[in-house]
């Protein structure tokens, strides 16, 4: 799943990977994922894409944007003129760069070729949007809200800015319903969640109203710095990379690391399924405060 630390890596990883080339063509739906959303009609991605430049990339929050560039406008320094044509992907989209001299695999939702011979590839492994559309008519209200608030990366999210979330969450609703529902924080999903919550020491079932001051800051600088080591070491263990390699953030709690014992007192991870998904926690380091 794209989270945070996957779209900022696989964004630095595209803008110097594929910034400044030309699309030669683009294949769609290749091989059919009923779980694969595109924008309008993906039989029209062709004569959108082909023979544009690709500008800047960017992330916000679990979405990657691709700009893309008119031929006729394009500077010589892959800058954007204009935002004519975007590419958005997000959710569980994988993207994967193979140079000239790699095979491309038969099964994909997403091809866009390059006149040097490499290419994209991006296929669904659950739900994947795969978005292509003219940058002035796209909507999306995930997109746009995750463009308008601050990544936890930035220096805009501050406690302010955490405790004023917090204020906007009823009492009763649990700390991961805070944190990785409603969009309260782009790119933070169940996911980021676990390890967040291990290093905060507080329990997903947690209610908001049952968390201290001190917990409070405690959750804070968890998310920031959380977020901050998963990304700067090239996202999540469990995740890959743009070039097929798993990120180099090693993950506490997953569904491939709960068996092992809890690093902290030795414990036994829990596993739960909870408001839609899996949690995973030690009782011992994160107790349970739920009433």
């Amino acid at each position: 799943m794209i989270e945070i630390p996957e779209s900022n890596t696989l964004a630095n990883q595209l803008n110097e990977t594929i910034k400044g080339k030309k699309i030669l063509s683009v294949i769609t739906n290749n091989y059919h994922h009923k779980f694969a959303f595109f924008y309008n009609d993906p039989k029209e991605y062709n004569n959108l894409l082909k023979g544009r430049f690709i500008g800047n990339i960017f992330a916000y929050g679990g979405q990657i944007k691709i700009s893309t560039i008119d031929d006729s406008k394009f500077d010589g320094n892959n800058e954007i003129i204009k935002d004519d044509v975007i590419i958005v992907l997000s959710e569980d989209t994988i993207v994967k760069y193979v140079d000239g001299e790699e095979e491309i695999p038969e099964k994909h939702q997403l091809l866009i070729k390059f006149e040097d011979s490499s290419a994209i590839i991006c296929s669904a492994r659950m739900y994947a949007q795969l978005h292509v559309a003219l940058g002035n008519d796209y909507e999306n209200d995930y997109f746009d809200i995750a463009m308008e608030k601050p990544s936890p990366l930035s220096e805009n999210f501050d406690m302010d800015y955490f405790k004023g979330l917090l204020s906007e969450v009823r009492a009763n609703s649990s700390v991961k319903s805070f944190l990785a529902t409603k969009q309260r924080i782009p790119g933070l999903g169940n996911g980021s969640l676990q390890d967040i919550l291990f290093n905060a020491r507080i329990n997903p079932k947690t209610k908001i109203k049952r968390l201290s001051q001190e917990d409070k800051k405690r959750l804070f600088n968890s998310v920031k710095r959380t977020l901050y080591e998963m990304t700067k070491n090239g996202g999540r263990s469990i995740e890959k990379t743009l070039f097929g390699d798993y990120g180099g953030y090693e993950v506490i709690l997953s569904s491939k690391t709960y068996k092992i014992p809890c690093p902290s007192c030795g414990d036994k991870i829990v596993k739960e399924s909870y408001l839609g998904g899996t949690i995973y926690y030690c009782p011992t380091c994160q107790k349970t405060n739920s009433s």
